[in-house]
């Protein structure tokens, strides 16, 4: 499995570690209440929904350079507003993956 990291960041802000602790912060403030807003959704079986915070998440997917992990991630929203769980416990991994990398900065 790929390992998060901070590359698209460290990009994108250049030298400006002004606006680089600003995105991390960002990140920090707004994954766990995406993810809390997902479980819920999922927990109510509203997976339309739950597929609107995966397309969320996904960005965060993204912008913490996991690339494969973005693509199952894309997959299972489609699986989502198709009615299907598949894909959903490798999505949860992902999850748990980026929450504990978000944590540890």
């Amino acid at each position: 499995m790929e390992k998060p990291n901070l590359n698209y960041i460290d990009q994108l802000c250049g030298e400006d570690d002004a606006f680089k602790r600003k995105m991390i912060a960002i990140i920090k403030k707004e994954l766990p209440l995406e993810i809390a807003s997902y479980h819920e959704n999922m927990e109510a079986e509203n997976y339309k929904l739950a597929a609107d915070c995966v397309h969320k998440l996904k960005h965060k997917i993204s912008i913490l350079s996991l690339e494969k992990n973005y693509d199952v991630a894309h997959q299972y929203e489609n699986n989502l507003l198709n009615g299907t769980l598949h894909s959903e416990e490798q999505f949860e991994s992902i999850l748990h993956l980026i929450q504990s990398f978000v944590n540890e900065l």
